[in-house]
This record gives structure tokens, sequence and C-alpha cells, in this order.
């Protein structure tokens, strides 16, 4: 008897039995050479199309789980999901203002209601952005007091779970620029991180960030004046507390590499050196500006400010841990003194000039809105730009090094200066200033020497000024010059008048 090709039964055209032909034609046995290649080729298809539906499978349930990563110390951790925070490109045109700055500032419940008086000093109603503490604070009701209506909020509790190996809350302040970025608040161009005792100068913070493109990658700040800081830490780094800048498509990036970077680097001590570490893995390098202050200093910081280097002046910080910036004040009461010029010229405050009483031969230094040395022997301008080292290092209170020359404050009293404070700031018809300062005693000890005596008989001192040319900080930076305005009768004795203005072309000091 004659079988059909399936044999049997199987000849019948049942549905299931027609699969099973279907299969077993696709796989047949071989008989001839062209069909070994027909059947090579088959089972190459059916390979890659295994093949490529398990990688789709892998994709697909894998994706939401970044890999894993290993640390620097061999142990690996798995990556926690990322929320998605990417938000479309600001697009802002026009020139920067402070309206365009979110303003992210670590703050903690325990400490707010005494450091807020650091904050309300320069938090104005145009001031975007708010001040992150660990829980909700109680705020006091009915209070007219600015500080109580700086806007606060909670950081979220996903930092939490997150390791730390020195610091917990530096793991909650390295995640605000996630917490603030999430927020998406609109027309924002700059985050600008900062501690809740740093005194930021925001027209002078405007000003700096007002020279790089915001549509561009950028991380600015300021690192540490103590060598010991920046070798303990890092020298590409800007330090926290002196605030920094980042600009909003780095923001963008950083906010999405957040988590990642807190599992990688737990054993960071600070919030700073975690976001520097995710800034970097983002290829991203640190831009130094000269004008935001982290004061990693102990002690008098007389000598630094007064000698502030040939840039705006940003920020302040580690002021609380520091002797008063003006004699017979309070670290608050001071700063509320260097805010009366700075409101005037704030593009000025603290910038140093000297000038030389020839007729005397007195060497003049004056850092503006702040004080004025008067020496009764020559220095060179060199000299003069040098800082008095009238502090310490920050964690061992050595007497260096630090990360700029100093001049040794000298032994003898006679060759110290005659140190004066502005005590009194005005307006002059919209363009020009006029601030006075009176002889502050330093307790320098006493000088016996007739010109020693000659200047403490000058006991007040009025500078006149030009109001700084908006456009000043965007050319090549040059010293100012001042020179004495002659005087004459007994109560020139007392006072002394000095003119600050731009130097000549072929002017030397």
């Amino acid at each position: 008897m004659k079988l059909n090709r399936g044999g049997g039964e199987h000849g019948h055209h049942h549905p299931h039995h027609h699969d099973a032909l279907k299969f077993s034609s696709f796989f047949f046995m071989p008989e001839r050479p062209r069909e070994y290649l027909l059947l090579f080729t088959r089972f190459s298809v059916l390979t890659c199309l295994i093949v490529s539906v398990s990688l789709v499978l892998r994709t697909t349930f894998l994706s939401s789980s970044a890999p894993e990563y290993s640390s620097s110390y061999g142990l690996r951790f798995p990556a926690v999901p990322q929320k998605a925070t990417a938000l479309p490109p600001t697009r802002s045109t026009g020139p920067l203002t402070i309206s365009h700055v979110q303003f992210c500032i670590a703050g903690a419940a325990e400490t707010w209601l005494d450091r807020s008086q650091y904050t309300s000093l320069w938090w104005r109603n145009a001031t975007r952005g708010f001040v992150w503490l660990d829980k909700p604070v109680k705020i006091p009701q009915n209070n007219s007091d600015n500080r109580f209506s700086i806007p606060v909020k909670v950081s979220d509790p996903g930092w939490t779970r997150f390791g730390f190996s020195s610091s917990k809350a530096a793991v909650r302040i390295a995640r605000v620029i996630w917490d603030s970025y999430r927020l998406n608040l609109p027309d924002v161009r700059w985050f600008v991180m900062g501690d809740d005792d740093t005194v930021f100068f925001a027209d002078n913070l405007v000003k700096v960030l007002a020279k790089y493109d915001h549509e561009q990658m950028w991380y600015i700040g300021g690192n540490s004046e103590s060598v010991e800081q920046d070798v303990m830490h890092a020298y590409d780094m800007a330090f926290g507390g002196g605030g920094f800048a980042i600009s909003r498509p780095l923001a963008a990036r950083l906010a999405n590499a957040m988590d990642g970077c807190l599992q990688r680097y737990f054993y960071f001590y600070g919030s700073d050196q975690r976001i520097a570490a995710c800034v970097s893995e983002i290829g991203v390098p640190f831009t130094e500006e000269r004008g935001f202050h982290q004061l990693d200093i102990r002690g008098d910081p007389y000598g630094f400010l007064a000698a502030h280097p040939l840039a705006p002046l940003v920020s302040l910080h580690h002021l609380v841990y520091l002797d008063p910036m003006f004699p017979n004040k309070t670290p608050i009461e001071s700063l509320q003194a260097l805010m009366k010029p700075y409101t005037l010229d704030p593009h000025r405050i603290l910038q140093q000039v000297h000038c030389y009483d020839r007729k005397r031969q007195w060497s003049i230094s004056i850092s503006w809105g702040y004080s004025i040395q008067i020496y009764t022997y020559f220095l060179t301008a060199k000299e003069l730009d040098t800082p008095l080292q009238t502090f310490k290092t920050w964690r061992s209170s050595s007497d260096g090094p630090f990360t700029f020359n100093t001049r040794p404050l000298k032994p003898d009293p006679c060759e110290r200066p005659v140190t004066y404070f502005m005590d009194g700031a005005e307006d002059v018809r919209g363009s020009g200033t006029k601030t006075w300062y009176s002889v502050g005693d330093k307790k320098y000890g006493h000088c016996g020497k007739s010109e020693h005596s000659r200047v403490t008989k000058v006991k007040r001192i009025l500078v006149t000024s030009m109001k700084m040319d908006p456009e000043y900080w965007n050319k090549a930076p040059r010293r100012q010059c001042c020179e004495v305005m002659e005087g004459g009768g007994r109560r020139n004795e007392k006072e002394m008048s000095i003119r600050i203005r731009k130097c000549r072309s072929s002017e030397m000091i």
C-alpha cells in the first residue's frame, strides 16, 4: 500500500497536521547539495530573528535601571532608577538680570532662624529661589522682619537612601540642585548654590555671569584660600560656601546624573566635592572667578578684605566664624555697614586704589566702602596690593600657606598702618559718591614717633568718586588712581580729602 508523504493517518488535512507539515517542510532532510545550502540559509535567518527579539526584550526590561558602578574601593552598588528631569532649553534672550538667576540655598531647620539674618541682608523682592531645609521649621507669625518672608522648602526625602562616610547633611545638600531644577521655574538661566551664611552681592554676581553664554555648560565659582583645604579637597572645585553658578544646560545634565553620582562618591566629605566630581564626569571644567570668597581663614579678615583682588566682589562666607569686619560691631552690623556703600556703587565695593601724599611722605591704600590704611613711609604698589596677614589658615590655624601672597604685620607699631573705617556714604547727584572714614583702633600698639603722631591727628577722611562705569568689568581691568586734595588751615590736620579717578594713560603709581 502506498502511503501519503506524511505517513499513515497524518496524511489527512487536519489543521494541526497542516502546521506540522509546514514546520517539517521548513526543516526538511536534504537530499541534494542545493537543499543543504537552502537549509543553512533558513537556519541563519531564524538565529538572527531569535537574537534580535532577545535584545529588544532585554532593552525593554532593563532600561529603567542604570548599570552598576564600581567605586574606587572595589565595592559595587546597584544604581538607583532616576526620574526624568530633562527640560527644554531656555531660549531666553536679552540682557541678564537677577530675575534670570535661581538661588539654591542650603540650610538646616535647627539653625535657619539664626542664619536667616545673613540671607536677609541680600535677598530682595526680585530674588528668585528657595532655602532648602532638612525638615519644616516654625516661622514666627505676624512678624514684619523680612528674613521670615524668604521662601523655604523641605528637601525631597529621596536623599536619605544614599550612603555616606562622613557627613549625612552633605548628601542632602548636594541633591539640592536636583530639588531646584525639577521645579522648572520659567526663564531661569543660572542656578546659584550657596549656604545660609553666604552673603551674595547680587549686582556683581549678575555682572560676572553676564560674561558667559548661559546656553553653554558652565561651572563657575572660587576655591579655598587655604592651601591645606585645596589639597585635602580639590583645587579644581568650586567651594560651596563661597557659592557657585551652574548654567541651565549643565544643571539639566547634573540633575539627571546626581543620584548615580551620590552613590559613587559616598566617601567624599562635602557636598561641593560630590557635585564637582559629577560635573567632571559630564566633562565640564571648573571656571574660577576671583570674587567668590569661601573665606577659609581664621581670626581677623581685615588684611584680606583691605586688599581685595581686582575683580567684582561676588560673595563672602564664614563671617560668623571670623572677627567682625568693623571694630566695635557684630558680624551682622558689619555687613549692614558694608551694604550702605554697596547699594550706592555696587561695582566699586572693596576695590583697592593707592596714592601717595608726597608732601608728607605717606603711602595710602583705600579699600572703597570699607577701610583706608596710611603708612608713614613709602611702600610700592606691589606691596600695597599684597594683603597684610592678619589671619590664619582654616583647618590648622597656621601662618599659611595661602593661595595668594601675604605680607607680615610688623611687630613694630610704628611700621604698622593707621587704619580708618567707613562710617558714612551718600549719593552725589546720581553719578558720584562721598564716603567718610574715621580712625579705628586695631590695637596695633602705641608708636611715639612724630611722623606717626601726625597721621593719628587725622581723625576723618573724605573720599569722593564718580560711580564706576557699568562696562568697567567688561574691559581689560586696571586699578584706578587717587590723589590727595590740598586743603588749608588748622582743620586740615584733622581731616583729609581724597579723590578717586581713572588713571591717565601714561600714569604710574
